[in-house]
């Protein structure tokens, strides 16, 4: 069985189509990176899967279950977790805090076993010598680790990562895309939005592109993007 399965995904925000008749499925333990020009319709995505926003149409299924009409809460408790563009942590709170509040109220754990999760996605993300430091006094690169335990702190099944390489150097992404690597062969499927393609190929085993909310690409992730539709929409070189 699919960990994830959408047909017929439709959703327009007046005149504007941001997904049209999107088909796709995830494995378990399956890495599926989405690329496409800005406005393609990859952050709608996202928040129609995470519950964020409603469909206009079609279906989603997590693991057999539609989960089309779902809360947020209930998705995120089903087995969805998701880090955001912008990392937007509780500054006020310190990094441990951060993360307990997903543990508690995502998977609706005791605060025993919150703290006891926590503590190892802690030190799994390298976060630990900074647990008892205010969120907002973290660099970016911690910043983007933290919203990545946050997500992990859920206990996820499916993991969405949306653009978590922007704005790092080339030694952080290679950090960060290590991290990554470390999530998807533990078993978490993972489908990541990501403008900086290498970091995404060094990760991924399926790739899709999205168009004006159209798939107009999906396959092995080299073979895709040296295709020459997507050297044209993505690219915008002719083909």
């Amino acid at each position: 069985m699919m960990l994830l399965e959408i047909a017929g995904l439709r959703k327009s925000f007046g005149s504007v189509v941001a997904a049209e008749d999107l088909a796709l499925s995830v494995a378990p333990g399956e890495a599926l990176g989405i690329i496409g020009p800005n406005g393609a319709g990859k952050t709608t995505l996202f928040n129609l899967l995470a519950g964020g926003l409603s469909a206009d149409g079609g279906t989603i299924r997590l693991e057999g279950r539609d989960i089309t009409r779902a809360p947020p809460q209930a998705r995120c408790a089903a087995g969805i977790g998701r880090t955001h563009q912008i990392p937007l942590p509780f500054e006020k709170l310190t990094v441990f805090e951060n993360l307990l509040v997903g543990a508690i109220h995502g998977r609706r754990r005791t605060e025993s076993e919150a703290a006891q999760a926590c503590g190892e996605i802690l030190a799994r993300l390298g976060l630990l010598a900074r647990a008892n430091h205010p969120a907002g006094s973290l660099t970016l690169l911690e910043r983007k680790r933290l919203e990545l335990a946050r997500a992990l702190a859920t206990a996820p099944k499916l993991l969405l990562l949306d653009e978590i390489a922007g704005g790092l150097t080339e030694a952080e992404c290679a950090e960060l895309v290590a991290t990554i690597k470390e999530i998807r062969d533990s078993g978490v499927a993972i489908v990541w939005i990501e403008h900086i393609v290498h970091a995404l190929l060094a990760v991924v085993q399926r790739l899709v592109v999205l168009s004006f909310g159209r798939k107009i690409a999906e396959g092995e992730p080299r073979a895709v993007m040296s295709s020459p539709e997507v050297h044209q929409i993505y690219m915008g070189i002719e083909a």
